[in-house]
């Protein structure tokens, strides 16, 4: 690993602690280790007074009630730990110290049992279980601790301690511990692995996957960072990647084939092998009837497929194996032809009623409830739903508009009609792809499935290639205030723009048979058309464009799987809508002609004239199988795809108005958008 590598990864997530508890916790671990146990206590114990949940100071009152004799009082304060803090695996450590005082074996072990599953990175347990099982004539188990020890002994003990706190979830505290030791001290593979673990943990996958691959090349049979690197190929979307290196798992590793079959299920639904992904998912149903979420995923792949009822009976066996699953309901919501019976309705409330309900299940059976007062006719309440549904996403998100709209800024200053001229030429010339970008919920689906229905034109999904691209480009350790991309453009020679067209067709190549044209239909791609028209300036773009009112009201009543983060809010949403209005006007002005809009409206009100306009634009003879969409059976993977296997229907145009007397801050907030998004 490079030192500017290591200096350079992405910590920008870590959460600072208020300074004055910052100070206070170092300080009271000092007392400790100087065996100033009563000062210790008192200071930590000061410090509960104001923050009465706070982990390690609980933690360090309790290690000082040890060492002071008041066992009992230790273990109270541990309960009090646990009852805050229970996946934190010093409490566990620290109560097993307190039963080897008051020579109760098998409580210690247990205790120490407990940490050590937890975090298996802490050598005192370790060490204490070696001693306690031999005591108890447990040769075995003490045989299995000792080896634990040798291992831990065997790895540098600041990669140890960092490991340690990573498992606890000190990632803060760890990551720069780990990063700081491989400059000093240079390859180490569990160094490695461990920042790579960090680096999935902050779901800052390119970064794992440059650590994992630098570990496998030190350790080919390490098969615990071949597991993680296959994960994080799948992350990448790198399915096809992934599932290579899942083959090579499965063949070595009998005992956790259940697992990585798992994984290679994923891999098939993310290269479009649904049948395949279903066959896999129902061999794992075998020994594990109840498991709701591969009954989930089997859902989603017949869903997919166009098997409606199957899906129904699949969300609904996930929702009855785990009580308050809240994907299994929004999954059914999100069919948006499934209309929930009286009984699943008061199911829906009453799990939302629930106090112990977590975070996740909540906010999916928000829109679950949101979706189903609406089919009710129940618009008030169902409104409640969604925006509290949006606000509790939101929360757990970390977008920020403005990194959208300096972006946008800087794609109008770099790609100007004068710099567009002097490349004219470059990239691939092949004409294969046709892009359909714009915003979710905008009507691409519709416009996907009348080409897919075209002999000539193969549909695909929403492909990622274009964001991994830009994701290189981009850089590992982005400045957000003056970003590399776009910038980088003009570096790039006519050679380096023609191997980034190779390596899009080529990526792409996996989702395609023989057809000579395919669709790539991630809507966010318009931020790109730059960069797409100078890798291939050959490509069609069509901009699926819908009335922003209805756009944005349809988007904040949809949760995605993952990403559009900018559609939990109507701030966000409003400000990214104005934001692509912005940068699509710049594109018609400096590559014109180059781009087909399609305004959802207007093919609602003329079908077969805009199906003649579309392929007209793509170079496509008329047929008429294009207009009977309906019919065309394939996969498709977005929230429509019920809505595009049944004839057009007026009736979704103006469904916002049900909630109009709720969406005045929308309307204010998107502004001159509601005449703008005509403008050509």
């Amino acid at each position: 690993m490079s030192a500017l590598f290591l200096e350079r990864m992405n910590s920008t997530d870590a959460i600072t602690a208020p300074a004055a508890t910052a100070a206070e916790i170092p300080q009271i671990r000092a007392l400790l280790r100087q065996k100033k146990f009563a000062e210790a206590l008192a200071a930590g114990q000061s410090l509960l007074a104001r923050a009465p949940e706070h982990r390690d100071a609980l933690l360090f009152v309790a290690i000082a009630q040890r060492y002071l004799g008041r066992v009992a009082d230790a273990l109270k304060t541990l309960e009090e730990l646990e009852r805050h803090h229970p996946r934190f695996s010093r409490l566990h450590e620290e109560r097993g110290h307190c039963y080897v005082v008051m020579r109760q074996a098998p409580q210690a072990i247990e205790a120490f049992v407990a940490a050590v599953s937890i975090n298996n990175a802490l050598p005192a347990s370790w060490s204490m279980l070696e001693g306690l099982y031999r005591i108890t004539r447990q040769a075995d188990n003490s045989a299995m601790a000792a080896s634990q020890v040798a291992t831990l002994r065997n790895i540098p003990p600041e990669v140890v301690t960092a490991t340690g706190l990573f498992l606890d979830g000190d990632l803060d505290v760890a990551e720069p511990m780990v990063r700081a030791w491989l400059l000093k001290h240079g390859d180490h593979v569990e160094a490695m692995r461990l920042l790579a673990r960090i680096g999935i943990a902050r779901k800052v996958f390119d970064d794992a996957e440059l650590l994992l691959a630098a570990v496998l090349a030190l350790a080919p049979d390490y098969r615990a960072a071949r597991t993680e690197y296959a994960e994080v190929l799948i992350e990448l979307h790198r399915h096809a990647e992934a599932r290579r290196e899942l083959e090579r798992l499965m063949q070595g590793d009998p005992q956790n084939r259940l697992y990585y079959q798992s994984l290679y299920a994923t891999a098939c639904v993310g290269l479009g092998e649904h049948e395949r992904a279903i066959g896999l998912y129902q061999e794992l149903l075998r020994g594990t009837a109840a498991d709701a979420d591969v009954h989930l995923s089997i859902a989603h792949a017949q869903k997919t497929l166009g098997e409606r009822d199957a899906a129904i009976a699949s969300y609904r066996r996930a929702a009855v194996s785990r009580p308050g699953f809240g994907d299994a309901y929004w999954s059914l919501a999100n069919l948006k032809t499934y209309r929930f019976t009286a009984e699943e309705l008061q199911r829906l409330r009453a799990l939302q009623a629930d106090a112990a309900l977590g975070a996740v299940d909540r906010f999916h059976l928000c829109f679950a409830l949101g979706k189903a007062l609406e089919d009710e006719g129940s618009f008030a309440e169902s409104f409640h739903h969604y925006e509290l549904g949006n606000a509790l996403k939101r929360a757990e998100s970390r977008y920020r508009p403005e990194i959208i709209e300096n972006n946008t800024r800087q794609q109008i200053e770099v790609c100007t009609p004068e710099f567009f001229a002097s490349r004219r030429g470059s990239g691939v010339q092949d004409p294969d792809p046709i892009f359909i970008i714009g915003l979710p919920r905008s009507g691409s689906t519709l416009l996907e499935q009348i080409l897919a229905s075209h002999s000539q034109v193969e549909g695909t999904q929403e492909l990622p290639n274009i964001q991994q691209i830009v994701g290189t480009l981009r850089g590992r350790d982005p400045d957000l205030d003056n970003p590399r991309y776009p910038r980088i453009l003009t570096e790039l020679s006519g050679a380096e723009l023609r191997q980034l067209g190779e390596r899009y067709l080529e990526g792409t190549r996996i989702y395609r048979t023989d057809k000579p044209f395919f669709i790539d239909k991630m809507p966010n791609n318009f931020r790109h058309l730059g960069l797409i028209h100078l890798m291939l300036p050959r490509a069609k773009i069509i901009d699926a464009r819908r009335e922003p009112i209805a756009c944005c009201f349809s988007n904040l009543k949809q949760l995605f799987a993952r990403g559009q983060e900018f559609t939990y809010s109507i701030d966000d949403i409003a400000r990214y809508y104005r934001t692509y209005l912005e940068l699509m006007r710049h594109w018609d002005r400096v590559l014109p002609g180059w781009v087909l809009r399609v305004q959802h409206e207007d093919v609602v009100d003329d079908l077969e004239g805009n199906v003649r306009r579309i392929l007209d634009f793509c170079g496509l003879e008329f047929e008429p199988q294009c207009i009977e969409f309906h019919k065309t059976v394939r996969s498709v993977r977005t929230a429509s795809s019920e809505q595009v296997r049944q004839p057009i229907y007026r009736e979704g145009l103006e469904q916002w108005k049900n909630f109009e007397p709720w969406l005045g801050p929308l309307i204010a907030a998107l502004g001159d958008a509601l005449t703008r998004y005509r403008d050509e």
